[in-house]
């Protein structure tokens, strides 16, 4: 059903290199990108994407209250390391991963830009 997301950055050059390394985590690399303007990634040119942009109105990026982005993990242990690199470049803790009830494995982060997303795994 999600064709792709895309959230307001103040610093594109800096939003892209952390979400290089943080998409990375998931197997997801550059799949789109106009300069100056937006970059997107993916890791299937048939499923969802995820872009970063300027927004288009030319006015200040905002962050959506309870607006959340959540990304699909294949394991816990990947979760944890998306997690860790989320935090190690900037990223901020909005909830440490974790069990969150039975089969729903997740962690919470804010992007350098205040964007609120979720990793998690969904199985035993």
């Amino acid at each position: 059903m999600l064709a792709y997301t895309t959230l307001g950055t103040h610093d594109l050059a800096r939003a892209a290199e952390f979400y290089d390394a943080v998409l990375a985590e998931l197997g997801a690399k550059r799949f789109m990108e106009e300069p100056d303007y937006y970059v997107a990634w993916g890791n299937s040119e048939h499923g969802a994407g995820l872009g970063i942009t300027y927004p288009f109105n030319k006015e200040a990026a905002t962050v959506g209250n309870g607006t959340m982005v959540a990304l699909a993990a294949t394991s816990r242990e990947q979760v944890d390391r998306l997690y860790a690199k989320a935090i190690e470049l900037g990223g901020t803790d909005e909830g440490a991963p974790g069990q969150r009830w039975p089969g729903f494995y997740a962690a919470y982060f804010r992007d350098l830009d205040g964007n609120k997303l979720n990793c998690c795994y969904m199985g035993e």
